[in-house]
């Protein structure tokens, strides 16, 4: 059992050895431009719930 196991670890090591890692200027510029885009759907979001409340709202 532990023969796999080790076996097991060191293949996957071997595996994120050729693994091609981004940079921390590319993690760092990709995690904003995350950041920016839920904060733009957020508002998105908050501004139509805003309208359709209101447009149900008189309706009612």
């Amino acid at each position: 059992m532990f023969r796999r196991l080790r076996q097991y670890l060191l293949e996957a090591w071997s595996e994120l050895k050729k693994v091609a890692w981004p940079t921390r200027e590319t993690v760092v510029k990709l995690t904003l431009i995350v950041i920016a885009v839920s904060i733009a759907v957020g508002i998105y979001i908050a501004v139509l719930d805003g309208v359709l409340h209101f447009g149900v709202e008189q309706i009612l």
